[in-house]
Formats: C-alpha cells, sequence, structure tokens
C-alpha cells in the first residue's frame, strides 16, 4: 500500500502518517523529517534547506525529489510506504509517478486532511518543542511549568517555521504551490477528503474507516 498524505501545515499529516506506518507496518516517510535531521546535523542539504524553511518556502524540487527516490527504493519500502509532506506541486508528483511507475508500483490513495485557516494558524503559532523531542501546545499540551519540558526540565523553544508571521506565510505558499494537486490526485480517482477538525484520535478512525471502505 502506497499513501499520499496531503493537507496544509498543522492540519495532522505528520501525527496520522505515524499511526497508519505503525497499524499497516510500512514505514512513514516525511520529508519535514529529513530536513530537520540534516539542519540539525549541520550537513551540506539542512543548510539549503534551512534558508527555504526558515522564510515559510518550499524546499527545491530537485533537492525533494532526490531525497525522495532515494529513500522510496529501500528495502523497508518493498510493502509499500505513507509519503507525509511530498508531493507538494504537481511537478513532484509526476517524478513521482514516474518513479514509481520505473518500479512497477502505482500510488493507492491520497488522503487529503482538511483543516480551516485559523485553525491550522492556532495549532502551530501555540507549538513549542524541546531538543529531547517532546512537543508542546499552549492551547492542547500544556507543560506543567511554563516554558519548561517536562519529560527532561529543559527550555522549550519554538520553531521559526511555527511563528505565526511564518505560519501565514507557509499557507500563502501551500495555496500557490500545493493545493493544486488535490486536483490532481482527484482526476485520478484516488483522493479521499478527510475531515481534520476533531481530536488525533477521531481523525485516526475517519482515516481508518476510509482506507478500509477503500479496500486496503
Amino acid at each position: 500500500m502506497i499513501l499520499v498524505l496531503l493537507g496544509a501545515p498543522g492540519s495532522g499529516k505528520g501525527t496520522q502518517a505515524g499511526v497508519i506506518s505503525e497499524n499497516y507496518g510500512i514505514p512513514h516517510i516525511s520529508t519535514g523529517d529529513i530536513f530537520r535531521k540534516n539542519i540539525k546535523e549541520g550537513t551540506e542539504l539542512g543548510r539549503k534547506a534551512k534558508e527555504y524553511i526558515d522564510k515559510g518556502l518550499l524546499v527545491p524540487d530537485e533537492v525533494t525529489n532526490g531525497i525522495v527516490k532515494s529513500r522510496i527504493q529501500e528495502e523497508d519500502c518493498s510493502k509499500g510506504f505513507v509519503l507525509d509532506g511530498y508531493p507538494r506541486t504537481n511537478d513532484q508528483a509526476e517524478v513521482l509517478d514516474k518513479a514509481l511507475e520505473e518500479m512497477g508500483r502505482v500510488v493507492d490513495a491520497a488522503l487529503n486532511i482538511d483543516v480551516p485557516d485559523e485553525q491550522v494558524v492556532e495549532r502551530l503559532s501555540g507549538r513549542y518543542m524541546c531538543r529531547c523531542g517532546e512537543t508542546f501546545h499552549k492551547a492542547y499540551k500544556k507543560p506543567k511549568v511554563e516554558g519548561i519540558c517536562d519529560k527532561c526540565g529543559k527550555e522549550l523553544y519554538q520553531r521559526d517555521d511555527d511563528k505565526a508571521e511564518t505560519v501565514i506565510e507557509r499557507l500563502k505558499e501551500y495555496y500557490r504551490k500545493t493545493a493544486p494537486i488535490i486536483d490532481y490526485y482527484s482526476d485520478k480517482g484516488i483522493l479521499v477528503n478527510i475531515d481534520g477538525t476533531p481530536m488525533p484520535d477521531e481523525v485516526t478512525k475517519l482515516i481508518g474507516k476510509a482506507l478500509e471502505e477503500a479496500g486496503f
């Protein structure tokens, strides 16, 4: 099973991709995670990606396409995978389709997690991170002590791309470049729209029902 998760930044793609990965035993491939790992390690890819991500812009196709094409050919992807954060444009979708065609495979379904803009801004601009990997939110998951991680006791920080002004730019970029991909997969007859406004557990149930109805 090969799935593509679509949706605006903050729609919950990463959370749901992780659940799908666990439930179906297929890898969760997140371009965002790959970029953040490289940024943290200070690699050349990380430096290139950071220039764009900090401004709320998409990393150029030539960088992203190469990473994904290499990743999906690894052994753990033989039974399928779920893509989170890629493809983001019609051009990337076409590159993915061509790469899969060469492998004798296709995208089975594209899940579009739909969340209103105002909820996206609230979700992302209220999110705080810790260096240990824990994530908190000023409305949904408050730390016991403000600004301090419950797990390791270190100070929390906000990612540059989660600041309100950057979130708004990310949404503009999404509508300019990524939203048209919804029509791309709809025209192929494999688009499934999911209401992303409920709590994550409820969204997981909606996705599970949709995949079951699709025969997975």
